[in-house]
Protein backbone atom coordinates (compact mmCIF):
# COMPACT_ATOMS: atom_id res chain seq x y z
CA UNK A 1 0.00 0.00 0.00
CA UNK A 2 1.18 2.92 -0.94
CA UNK A 3 1.74 6.31 2.29
CA UNK A 4 3.23 9.14 1.14
CA UNK A 5 3.54 12.73 3.89
CA UNK A 6 1.80 15.19 0.72
CA UNK A 7 -1.81 15.13 0.63
CA UNK A 8 -1.80 13.88 -2.97
CA UNK A 9 0.48 11.42 -4.68
CA UNK A 10 1.72 11.96 -8.32
CA UNK A 11 0.35 10.70 -11.38
CA UNK A 12 -2.69 9.12 -9.08
CA UNK A 13 -6.23 10.78 -8.62
CA UNK A 14 -7.60 10.20 -5.38
CA UNK A 15 -11.33 9.09 -6.32
CA UNK A 16 -12.54 8.63 -2.07
CA UNK A 17 -11.59 9.86 0.69
CA UNK A 18 -12.44 7.08 3.26
CA UNK A 19 -10.98 8.71 6.78
CA UNK A 20 -8.68 8.83 9.28
CA UNK A 21 -6.22 6.19 10.17
CA UNK A 22 -3.95 5.43 12.16
CA UNK A 23 -1.49 2.96 14.46
CA UNK A 24 0.17 3.36 17.93
CA UNK A 25 2.78 1.54 20.24
CA UNK A 26 4.25 2.31 23.15
CA UNK A 27 7.83 1.40 24.06
CA UNK A 28 10.11 1.09 27.18
CA UNK A 29 13.73 1.50 27.68
CA UNK A 30 15.80 -1.91 28.39
CA UNK A 31 17.62 -1.45 31.78
CA UNK A 32 20.72 -2.81 30.07
CA UNK A 33 20.69 0.03 26.79
CA UNK A 34 20.27 2.45 29.76
CA UNK A 35 23.29 1.25 30.93
CA UNK A 36 25.35 1.32 27.46
CA UNK A 37 23.51 5.15 27.03
CA UNK A 38 24.63 6.30 30.21
CA UNK A 39 28.32 5.34 29.43
CA UNK A 40 28.32 6.51 25.62
CA UNK A 41 26.83 9.67 27.18
CA UNK A 42 30.56 10.18 28.66
CA UNK A 43 31.78 10.03 25.51
CA UNK A 44 29.57 11.32 22.92
CA UNK A 45 27.82 9.52 19.79
CA UNK A 46 24.90 8.12 18.78
CA UNK A 47 22.95 5.98 21.24
CA UNK A 48 22.20 3.01 18.53
CA UNK A 49 20.22 0.66 21.36
CA UNK A 50 17.64 3.92 21.57
CA UNK A 51 17.83 4.56 17.65
CA UNK A 52 16.91 0.90 16.74
CA UNK A 53 14.05 1.15 20.06
CA UNK A 54 12.41 3.92 18.04
CA UNK A 55 12.98 2.46 14.29
CA UNK A 56 11.14 -0.27 15.30
CA UNK A 57 8.22 1.62 16.95
CA UNK A 58 8.20 3.75 13.90
CA UNK A 59 8.12 0.92 11.64
CA UNK A 60 5.04 -1.23 13.88
CA UNK A 61 2.98 2.05 14.35
CA UNK A 62 3.36 2.47 10.19
CA UNK A 63 2.11 -1.35 10.17
CA UNK A 64 -0.63 -0.99 11.99
CA UNK A 65 -1.84 2.42 10.37
CA UNK A 66 -1.37 0.46 7.15
CA UNK A 67 -3.86 -2.50 8.71
CA UNK A 68 -6.19 -0.18 9.51
CA UNK A 69 -6.51 1.48 6.32
CA UNK A 70 -6.45 -2.27 4.71
CA UNK A 71 -9.97 -2.65 6.84
CA UNK A 72 -11.40 0.45 5.24
CA UNK A 73 -10.13 -0.67 1.14
CA UNK A 74 -7.88 1.70 1.05
CA UNK A 75 -5.00 1.77 -1.64
CA UNK A 76 -3.05 4.68 0.14
CA UNK A 77 -2.54 6.69 3.06
CA UNK A 78 -1.69 10.38 2.46
CA UNK A 79 -0.98 13.21 4.91
CA UNK A 80 1.01 10.95 7.02
CA UNK A 81 2.44 12.06 9.91
CA UNK A 82 4.64 10.59 13.07
CA UNK A 83 4.16 11.83 16.52
CA UNK A 84 5.59 10.80 20.20
CA UNK A 85 5.23 11.47 23.65
CA UNK A 86 6.88 10.55 26.84
CA UNK A 87 3.87 9.02 28.47
CA UNK A 88 5.54 7.85 31.88
CA UNK A 89 9.43 7.64 33.45
CA UNK A 90 11.50 5.60 30.51
CA UNK A 91 7.96 4.77 27.92
CA UNK A 92 7.22 6.57 25.25
CA UNK A 93 4.35 6.10 22.29
CA UNK A 94 4.34 6.84 18.80
CA UNK A 95 1.91 7.25 16.84
CA UNK A 96 1.90 7.25 12.42
CA UNK A 97 -1.57 8.65 11.15
CA UNK A 98 -3.44 9.87 7.67
CA UNK A 99 -5.84 9.89 5.60
CA UNK A 100 -6.78 6.77 4.33
CA UNK A 101 -8.23 7.23 0.38
CA UNK A 102 -9.08 5.22 -2.66
CA UNK A 103 -7.35 5.87 -6.36
CA UNK A 104 -8.35 5.79 -9.79
CA UNK A 105 -8.02 2.42 -10.69
CA UNK A 106 -7.34 2.94 -13.98
CA UNK A 107 -3.87 4.57 -13.06
CA UNK A 108 -2.76 1.96 -10.69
Amino acid sequence: MLYVTTPTIAGHDITATLGFVRGSTVRAKHVGTDIVASLKQMVGGELKGYSSLMAGAREQAIDRMLDEAQQLGADAVVAVRLETSSIARGASELVAYGTAVKLDASQR
